[in-house]
């Protein structure tokens, strides 16, 4: 064989070995993704498994906030059920909007917030929020490389041969992006001064001053 015969070969081999290795980079990436949002499915499941407990227990304090536990109880299952990613985003903004608002009920309930089981549910809720935001984070992340992995070129020639396409990010609202969280810090007490819940009384005045016409001296 020639030596250019050779060398075309030669060319060829690269080639192959090129596209392998495109090939195998994608799959990283997508199995990256893949990997990434099963830490968050995790954590997910473990949010709705803490919900009917919160629910229950803020409930025996407050069982006429009838309208706030079927809100929080159809945002959990709404989420539950949800497919895709996009939907997945908005099933979960809606319930993080719903549990704000039984969280809120329970500031207005002192024995409440004094509860036990009702602190440590509603601090494993917390921290669990903070773990799916960190989840999301990494997730977006992987969702970044690979799209941007798919969409340059020479890649994006081989990612169109072979099916790879673009995932979508797990996106939260903007007020949704904070994790679930209420102060419970007992309320200031009133102040009498200017400072508290009404305006303050004047002194009665019996003079001029006061609040009705002064009363002339008796004659004698």
């Amino acid at each position: 064989m020639s030596a250019v015969g050779w060398i075309v070969i030669g060319v060829i081999v690269l080639l192959v070995i090129i596209v392998i290795a495109m090939y195998n980079r994608l799959v990283r990436l997508r199995n990256r993704i893949d990997a990434a949002w099963s830490q968050i499915d995790v954590q997910l499941k473990r949010r709705y498994d803490l919900i009917p407990n919160l629910v229950e227990t803020v409930k025996g304090y407050a069982s006429h906030e009838r309208e706030t536990f079927e809100e929080v109880t159809r945002a959990r299952q709404q989420a539950v059920d949800a497919r895709g990613i996009e939907n997945q985003a908005q099933a979960e903004n809606f319930l993080t909007q719903a549990l704000r608002q039984l969280l809120a009920v329970a500031e207005a309930y002192p024995q409440l917030q004094a509860n036990q089981n009702f602190l440590a549910l509603q601090e494993e809720l917390t921290g669990t929020e903070g773990r799916i935001a960190f989840s999301r984070q990494f997730y977006n992340e992987q969702v970044l490389s690979y799209d941007n992995a798919i969409e340059v070129f020479p890649t994006s020639m081989l990612a169109g041969a072979f099916g790879f396409k673009e995932r979508a990010y797990f996106e939260a609202e903007t007020a949704s992006r904070e994790p679930v969280a209420v102060d419970f810090s007992p309320p200031a007490p009133p102040d009498a001064g200017a400072g508290g819940s009404g305006p303050a009384q004047p002194p009665p005045d019996t003079g001029a001053g006061g609040s009705g016409p002064a009363q002339p001296p008796a004659s004698s």
